[in-house]
């Protein structure tokens, strides 16, 4: 990929992480983050939690990008090691189920202290695995059949690292922001699963474009 897409890929899902961050933390934490400085008129500060949610939402893509460009390596390495893409495709389905297990049993149940809390977690489970068979559907479709499994680990495997740090907090709030961290990550790795091709795509275009000028540029000078 070229400098030039890197930096508007970059852009782009930043920008998606923040917007959905901002968005979502209007309605998930309107009560306790946004309404009381709207009821006393304070629209400064209502300005200032608003931005507040739009730089963490900047700071979950920059990780979720981060977690992209890792996978992309672990991929590669995955692949080699077991010397067949089949192979390594049972391997990430095994690691899968390890990790909604490790999620149910060993974060979920003991964190929820209340019914309610439980089914809270297990709907945002159910919501990243549904949003993971989908973009996971699409992958498979716009590249190739063998791409399904590595695009479902990335989105259920890579997606729950990147969640895991808000899940192991233990505050009065958390519930909230367990919930609301959970949308950029999707939105930001879907994102980057999904648009990746075009960019790289635009970029061989780009350096065959850029290859025809420059020789255009030696042949003006020879003439």
């Amino acid at each position: 990929m070229t400098i030039r897409n890197w930096f508007i890929f970059f852009f782009k899902a930043l920008m998606i992480g923040g917007i959905v961050t901002g968005v979502l933390g209007l309605i998930i934490r309107w009560e306790d983050a946004f309404a009381p400085y709207l009821s006393n008129g304070e629209y400064g500060e209502f300005l200032a939690a608003f931005m507040w949610m739009v730089i963490v939402g900047f700071t979950m893509s920059v990780v979720s990008q981060m977690g992209f460009f890792a996978y992309l390596t672990v991929h590669q390495f995955g692949v080699n090691i077991f010397k067949s893409l089949r192979l390594w495709n049972w391997v990430q389905l095994l690691i899968i189920a390890i990790v909604i297990f490790d999620l149910v049993v060993f974060r979920f149940m003991p964190s929820a202290e209340t019914n309610n809390q439980l089914f809270l977690y297990l709907g945002l489970l159910v919501f990243l695995l549904a949003t993971a068979l989908i973009v996971a559907y699409f992958k498979a479709k716009w590249t190739n059949n063998q791409a399904f499994i590595s695009a479902l680990f990335f989105m259920i495997v890579v997606t729950t690292l990147e969640w895991l740090p808000v899940l192991m907090v233990r505050e009065n709030n958390i519930d909230s922001w367990v919930a609301l961290l959970l949308f950029p990550i999707l939105a930001v790795n879907a994102y980057q699963l999904l648009k990746l091709p075009k960019y790289n795509a635009k970029s061989e275009v780009d350096r065959i474009n850029l290859e025809k000028r420059r020789k255009a540029r030696a042949d003006a000078a020879k003439a």
